[in-house]
């Protein structure tokens, strides 16, 4: 627990510095910049929904299959190895 909560709180000081320096050395206006940041965000996120509704529709088709009596491949992917 202790080694999770002390990576967390380097992980966050880290991306605060990167987030710091990323502005402070950008080539854009900061109007130009938080233009282009909220654009590129919004595009992410469109493609996260159009992800997450494609593989939604992959899993009705697999329970609808299911439930049909049909077999079902599910794909299943490698476990990580614990520390």
């Amino acid at each position: 627990m202790r080694k999770t909560a002390s990576f967390l709180v380097g992980l966050l000081a880290g991306a605060a510095v990167g987030a710091v320096v990323a502005l402070l050395l950008a080539p854009y206006s900061g109007s130009n910049l938080q233009e282009r940041v909220r654009t590129r965000v919004q595009e992410l996120i469109e493609e996260g929904r159009r992800t997450a509704a494609a593989r939604r529709a992959e899993l009705e088709a697999q329970l609808e299959a299911f439930k049909r009596g049909a077999p079902v491949a599910i794909e299943t992917t490698p476990e990580q190895p614990q520390e």
